[in-house]
């Protein structure tokens, strides 16, 4: 951990906590389900950018819905961004097969499980760059081999059982003060790193592990992604990982093995862009502005008779309302129960509406046609 009364940090955990606080509050809790499924899509696209993998966004609301690429790579891609959206789902919802605090070796060996099983054969398998062995990637298993992470050695594998246990008990949140759990998340993401205990998937695995810690400590939401921050600006994240992997320069760089200022820097970098997509959000999902985008959206399609008249009035009262019973919809509208129900069938075969069954209430959906008109910039321009 960064030294006690850093205050840099000490000031970004501060206006971390208040302005998550402000964000949760903006949205219905209803309406909130429905931006989750969204942000976990956007989180899953940007973490894997940050491997390497350009899964295109609509490449992966196909896959949600098993609609697979004929291409085996592409199909390969999609399967890797479900496996991530359904690993954050369970996360998001706290099932109850979490084993245990996020910190913990089990959840940590529960997450890599998870995330791997569902990955197919072809992205489980890392090649030796030396001597073209391919070496199988186990689900939930502690790496068996030295390896090389660019000039970085990682601990030997007989070692990372006690790095692991050390781990656990640095970041028990249990024993932090409130700024300094959050402190801890950012530097428990380079340390884990650093360890880096598994063969692959380490990069996916820290980043749902930080996902899961910023929950558990009541900072985090599902209608965030720090992934999002750090894969638009994957070339400074990854420099200060690195920075942060150097050892002690001198006598006035911490007590540790590791430079502290360096990890210091990674922490602030780290804070800031958790802090920087919180704003955005919180811009993004203003009720007022969210309102206006979709209204210009929907009159626009209104216009071209791709959606029915007096639409709008029914999104609008899904998004203030969270839940809208069907039968208010010909008073909401002021129309016959039959153009009603026409609307509300439009609605929902557009995705613009969601429901449980044929009878259920309404609530607000955000399918990916309208991403870009409700929530510019959410995704990068293609």
């Amino acid at each position: 951990m960064p030294a006690e009364g850093t205050a840099v940090l000490e000031n970004l955990a501060f206006d971390l906590a208040r302005e998550a606080s402000e964000l949760s509050a903006q949205l219905h809790p209803v309406v909130r389900l429905s931006v989750a499924d969204l942000v976990r899509s956007m989180n899953c696209y940007y973490s894997n950018l940050i491997e390497g993998h350009n899964t295109h966004p609509r490449d992966i609301d196909r896959a949600l819905a098993a609609d697979y690429s004929r291409d085996p790579h592409r199909r390969d891609l999609q399967l890797e961004a479900r496996a991530h959206t359904e690993v954050q789902r369970m996360i998001d919802e706290r099932v109850d097969a979490l084993p245990g605090p996020p910190v913990s070796g089990a959840f940590i060996e529960w997450t890599h499980r998870e995330f791997c099983t569902r990955l197919p054969d072809t992205l489980l398998v890392v090649v030796n760059p030396d001597t073209g062995e391919r070496v199988p990637v186990v689900p939930g298993q502690l790496r068996t081999r030295t390896v090389a992470v660019g000039p970085h050695v990682p601990p030997a594998p007989e070692d990372l059982p006690a790095f692991m246990g050390r781990f656990e008990q640095a970041y028990d949140a249990t024993r932090l003060t409130k700024s300094r759990q959050v402190i801890a998340v950012a530097a428990a993401h380079h340390r884990f790193l650093w360890i880096h205990p598994f063969l692959d998937g380490n990069g996916r695995v820290a980043r749902l592990l930080s996902h899961a810690l910023l929950l558990d400590i009541g900072i985090g939401s599902a209608l965030w992604s720090v992934s999002r921050g750090l894969a638009r600006n994957s070339g400074e994240y990854k420099r200060l990982l690195m920075a942060a992997d150097q050892p002690r320069r001198n006598d006035l760089d911490g007590r540790g093995a590791l430079s502290h200022d360096a990890l210091i820097d990674f922490c602030t970098f780290f804070l800031e862009t958790c802090l920087d997509q919180i704003r955005y959000m919180r811009e993004l999902l203003d009720p007022s502005e969210l309102q206006r985008r979709m209204e210009l959206y929907v009159r626009d399609e209104e216009s071209a008779e791709r959606l029915p008249k007096r639409s709008f009035a029914v999104l609008r009262e899904a998004l203030l309302t969270g839940q809208l019973e069907r039968g208010r919809v010909p008073m909401l509208i002021d129309t016959s129960e039959r153009t009603a129900r026409r609307v509300i069938s439009v609605l929902i075969e557009k995705r613009l509406l969601v429901s449980g069954s044929h009878k259920a209430p309404l609530r607000l959906g955000f399918p990916i046609d309208v991403v870009e008109r409700w929530f510019p910039k959410l995704y990068p321009a293609t």
